[in-house]
């Protein structure tokens, strides 16, 4: 395993921006299975009353926390996503060496990075087998990264109520999700990663960002709708995010408080977390920018009927 050094005060405020810290991450588990196992699906799934008796949810990728396998949700129309063809992640720059091996044993032929540069360039390039290359491909946070960076590294408490308090920290999320639907740039990212689960050649595929929450989720609940899974699921999958981020992020809050960066670290809850109404503000976008979800689909992003036909003949079954 890659030894990793204890992250510095300094790193930590900046890590915390990024909605992510090294040491955050869960533990080292037993080992995986063997990359040459013929199924990695049959694992660590955890159960979702939408997935039927699949065996899918969150994957143990050692150095993650919200990896995590699409397979299993239903559709309207009685079929299911298949499992071990598209997951969600968040950054992989901190997977172990027991990690790749899983990643290596899931078969991955395309990873997606929708972080900036500047995300990239401060929390560094993920971490992947041999012969695996990403693909960037970043959707921008609308200064989201400055903002709280500038905020926490102030160890200034009435700066960061100003800034985070009062309901502002889920106004500056709401304003990040409006941007999906309205950055021609963002749009674009969002589009061609969902045309390219339509070729089988593409998949297995991972896409991630920074913390697998916010722009991971928002292309995540689009391809899970795009299939034919119902709103409702399509949410639920969206907000397990806090779920599975809890720990880490609480972890990450504990850290800036005992570094003297924030003296209410709870401050960056609403930061650190999914909420209904942020994946509202994008559709309320939607519905005001194209009229409806299956317009932003067709127009927005560019997946028309026959692209939306070939994704459910490649992520389909009964």
């Amino acid at each position: 395993m890659r030894s990793r050094p204890p992250i510095s005060a300094a790193a930590l405020a900046t890590a915390v921006a990024l909605l992510v810290a090294p040491e955050a991450h869960a533990a080292p588990r037993s080992a995986p299975p063997a990359a040459s196992a013929p199924n990695h699906h049959a694992h660590h799934g955890y159960g979702h009353p939408d997935r039927a008796d699949r065996p899918v949810g969150r994957i143990d990728v050692e150095g993650t926390v919200n990896f995590r396998d699409f397979g299993g949700y239903r559709t309207s129309f009685g079929l299911h996503v298949k499992t071990g063809r598209v997951y969600r992640a968040e950054a992989l720059n901190h997977v172990t060496d027991a990690g790749l091996q899983t990643l290596d044993g899931l078969g991955v032929k395309r990873v997606v990075d929708l972080r900036t540069p500047a995300e990239v360039a401060q929390d560094g390039p993920d971490r992947l087998p041999a012969g695996l290359a990403v693909t960037p491909r970043p959707v921008d946070d609308t200064g989201m990264f400055a903002i709280v960076t500038a905020a926490i590294g102030s160890k200034d408490p009435a700066r960061q109520e100003a800034v985070f308090g009062g309901g502002r920290g889920e106004e500056i999320m709401r304003k990040l999700y409006r941007s999906f639907v309205t950055d021609p740039r963002s749009r674009e990212a969002f589009g061609r990663t969902l045309r390219e689960t339509a070729d089988r050649s593409g998949t297995p595929m991972v896409f991630h960002c920074t913390s697998g929450k916010d722009r991971t989720g928002w292309l995540g609940y689009l391809l899970l709708r795009s299939l034919g899974v119902p709103g409702s699921t399509a949410r639920s999958d969206f907000l397990l995010s806090n779920q599975y981020r809890a720990a880490a992020d609480a972890k990450v809050r504990a850290g800036l408080k005992a570094g003297g960066y924030m003296q209410n670290p709870d401050l960056l809850i609403p930061v650190q977390e999914v909420r209904p109404s942020y994946l509202d503000a994008a559709l309320d976008q939607v519905r005001r920018s194209y009229g409806s979800l299956d317009r932003y689909l067709r127009v927005g992003l560019g997946v028309d009927v026959r692209t939306r036909t070939e994704l459910r003949n490649n992520l389909l079954t009964r």
